[in-house]
């Protein structure tokens, strides 16, 4: 078992990176009171999704794996969550309101049962949990980079993000420990990660339809 098995046997995995929300991201078309929810929603959900990430490191079994739990709380605190203010700022949202905004059913709904499966599961049921999100982006990042959109997409800075060379290190380094994690599965445990990965799949499509439902 590994990724690109959980991507390929997942039954939802197009329906997250080309939903609509993404569409409209993409082509410039999302109008920006949807954007701006999902930037807000977006927040909250970094934050428990660091706490996701904290989980990684108190489930390892060594300091190697620690080391990578470590990387993502990094990653969060340090990279996503700053940057995520600052482009909320750009976005005429600043951090006081980010803060009273109440989490979505859907926010609440998708990480709480990535912080469930940390809580519960394996080490590798975690990471298949948490990889619909990381992986996702990075490839959602790249397909809409591919498609030549110019500058005058207001979006652009978005996709740009999560089509950097810097964001798609990170989550190659999450595959890649991901797949060290479950190259061995048995048929059991490869059908147990298949059924979490299809399920945070479909809280992704979840959250995308957050943003556009909110108009």
């Amino acid at each position: 078992m590994n990724y690109e098995k959980l991507r390929k046997n997942c039954p939802n995995w197009k329906a997250h990176v080309s939903h609509d929300f993404v569409k409209q991201l993409g082509n410039g078309e999302l109008l920006k009171d949807n954007f701006q929810y999902y930037l807000k929603q977006d927040y909250l959900f970094l934050l428990q999704f660091t706490r996701a990430w904290g989980l990684a490191i108190y489930k390892s079994d060594s300091s190697e794996q620690m080391r990578s739990g470590q990387a993502g709380v990094n990653a969060m605190l340090d990279f996503e969550i700053n940057l995520h203010i600052e482009y909320c700022k750009a976005w005429g949202i600043d951090e006081v309101a980010i803060k009273k905004t109440l989490e979505s059913s859907a926010c609440v709904a998708y990480t709480r049962y990535v912080l469930d499966v940390g809580m519960t599961g394996t080490l590798a049921e975690l990471y298949a949990a948490i990889s619909p999100c990381v992986l996702g982006y990075a490839e959602i990042g790249r397909l809409l980079s591919d498609k030549s959109i110019t500058s005058e997409n207001p979006y652009q800075s978005w996709i740009d993000t999560y089509a950097s060379e810097e964001y798609q290190k990170v989550t190659k380094q999450t595959q890649f420990f991901l797949d060290e994690l479950c190259y061995d599965a048995s048929s059991r445990q490869a059908e147990k990660l298949q059924q979490i990965f299809n399920t945070a799949t479909r809280m992704e499509i979840a959250f995308w339809q957050m943003g556009l439902d909110v108009s």
